[in-house]
């Protein structure tokens, strides 16, 4: 039986991937399964930079502050000072590696200011600052001996004692799907990491890639790991709409450029909704830009910032500008198609602050996990700062207690590879991707209320039961696999969304007023029974 015997297995070939392996690579052999190509995952398309205490006069505490008040009161203090504290040392590691960050005359960080921040801690590369340390992080594992990249692999579930028909809460490797050969290969691992990134495919306008399919918080899930605050998916204002510009985001700093919001018609309205008008935060701005395309039935609306001289918006925004001239539009002339977009899941896996999950030798860190260091609300550019934090503490804590192999690793099973493939049914199946994509973004997205996710909940429980059925069947795809996952997570959120019975950051609800009390409720989903698939009913 074909299988692959490694010291470190980690899902995800994102920021926290990659960095996550070159960690782990001075403590033994490690292999990344990644589904797609190697490049491709949200930090590639990440525009934003990476917020850090550079600055001569700004302060731990500053930043500290500005998370804490973002969170809505949901933060986990503790985390979010191990964030800020241990974030710096390893941003300046990336610039040793070579990421080609901004640098001012002096050589040092060219600090830049984004919403939410009361000064100037943004480290950037341009406006493409995730493309360039992922290109500069695939170098350096490459060029490493000890890390091995399986591309066009999926993963299909954690091997846990449900595979040997016991129950327990530990986690032995996954088994993972090739894309290419169509058979499933356990991967056994003394420990397991879960890098896999956001869900932002389970709703229809997303910045995410294709491949953000929630897959990380779906496994973890089915195996009986804590999923923690999943209401909160932060939805970002201006996304690119145009069928050929899929996961392009149009950054909040155009607007702090001076763009401006406009409706169909062309006329501005922001100023209604909030007295910063278009420098609003982001969730004002989002369920303004919602507010009005609801209103109006229109498909988007306008961000113009052409009454800027053209050579500024050039300079500023070099990709913006070139893939949206690749697109037909000029933005020194013209105004940009947008609609609020999925952009960021806030929570995750429940992991502490070593990013150990309640499943032995599992862990999980980046945006498929929860920390507690964005609470109800991500501030601006912690998120890339907390893959290079939790990644290093992992690996801290893995070098501190070296794994070994288990006995159970040698009685791992060979996949059942029985079921068929129905192609006519498929078709069928195969549309319950676009039905949860629409009653995500209609029912459960900046705007909700009790009788939407009532409704979202019985379309959804229809949806995963015919999922699960099929699946329970049929030789697994890697898109059955996807669907599989997203029905999950779009089941997860759901629940966690009717569980929270207030209004506070992201989950705004037309029900229940605005809370921002300082009081910390989690939303907890746990999968008591424990199996190594979909469960009915969740």
């Amino acid at each position: 039986m074909p299988r692959i015997k490694t010291d470190f297995l980690v899902i995800g070939s994102g920021i926290t991937g990659l960095f996550q392996a070159l960690k782990l690579s001075h403590v033994g052999e490690t292999v990344i399964v990644t589904k797609k190509s190697d490049y491709e995952s949200n930090t590639n398309y990440a525009q934003g930079g990476i917020a850090s205490v550079f600055a001569q006069g700004d302060k731990f505490e500053d930043h500290v502050t500005d998370t804490l008040e973002s969170g809505a009161g949901l933060c986990d203090p503790e985390a979010v000072r191990v964030l800020v504290q241990e974030g710096p040392p390893l941003v300046k590691e990336l610039l040793e590696y070579g990421v080609p960050f901004n640098l001012n005359q002096e050589g040092e960080f060219d600090l830049h200011r984004e919403g939410g921040h009361g000064t100037n801690r943004i480290v950037h590369a341009h406006d493409r600052t995730g493309h360039e340390i992922e290109k500069t992080l695939l170098q350096v594992v490459k060029q490493n001996p000890n890390i091995r990249i399986l591309e066009y692999h999926t993963v299909v579930d954690l091997i846990t004692p449900h595979h040997l028909k016991k129950r327990g809460l530990i986690c032995f490797g996954a088994y993972v799907l090739s894309n290419h050969t169509g058979e499933v290969i356990p991967i056994l691992a003394k420990k397991t990491i879960i890098a896999s990134g956001g869900s932002g495919q389970v709703y229809s306008h997303t910045t995410n890639p294709k491949i953000a399919t929630g897959d990380g918080v779906a496994c973890a899930y089915r195996a009986g790991a804590e999923i923690r605050n999943m209401e909160f998916y932060q939805f970002h204002p201006t996304s690119l709409y145009h069928e050929k510009g899929d996961s392009f985001l149009i950054s909040e700093a155009v607007r702090g450029k001076g763009a401006v919001l406009l409706s169909m018609d062309g006329e501005p309205f922001m100023k209604k909704y909030h007295p910063m008008a278009d420098l609003a935060t982001r969730d004002i701005v989002a369920r303004a830009i919602d507010a009005e395309m609801k209103k109006s039935g229109d498909p988007h609306v306008w961000l113009d910032i052409s009454h800027k001289p053209a050579a500024e918006i050039k300079e500023s925004f070099p990709s913006i500008y070139a893939k949206c001239l690749e697109l037909g539009i000029d933005i020194t002339t013209d105004p940009i198609p947008v609609v609020p977009a999925a952009h960021f899941m806030c929570g995750g896996i429940a992991t502490d602050l070593w990013g150990k999950t309640r499943i032995e030798n599992l862990f999980a860190a980046g945006e498929a996990s929860c920390t507690g260091v964005h609470g109800g609300n991500r501030l601006a550019s912690n998120s890339l700062l907390e893959c290079l934090v939790f990644s290093n503490r992992i690996a801290e804590e893995i070098r501190k207690n070296p794994p070994d192999f288990l006995p159970e690793h040698e009685q791992i099973p060979a996949w059942d590879k029985e079921g068929l493939v129905n192609t006519e049914e498929w078709v069928l199946i195969s549309h319950d991707l676009s039905e949860i994509k629409n009653t995500m973004s209609n029912y459960v997205g900046i705007v909700r209320s009790n009788l939407r996710l009532e409704r979202a909940k019985r379309r959804m429980d229809l949806i995963y039961a015919e999922v699960r059925d099929y699946y329970n069947r049929t030789i697994v795809t890697n898109p059955l696999l996807e669907l599989r996952n997203l029905v999950l997570v779009a089941e997860l959120i759901i629940r966690s969304a009717l569980a929270r019975h207030e209004s506070r950051g992201l989950h705004y609800s037309t029900d229940y007023p605005e809370n921002r009390s300082p009081s910390r409720h989690d939303t907890i989903l746990i999968n008591d029974l424990v199996h190594g698939d979909l469960q009915a009913p969740l």
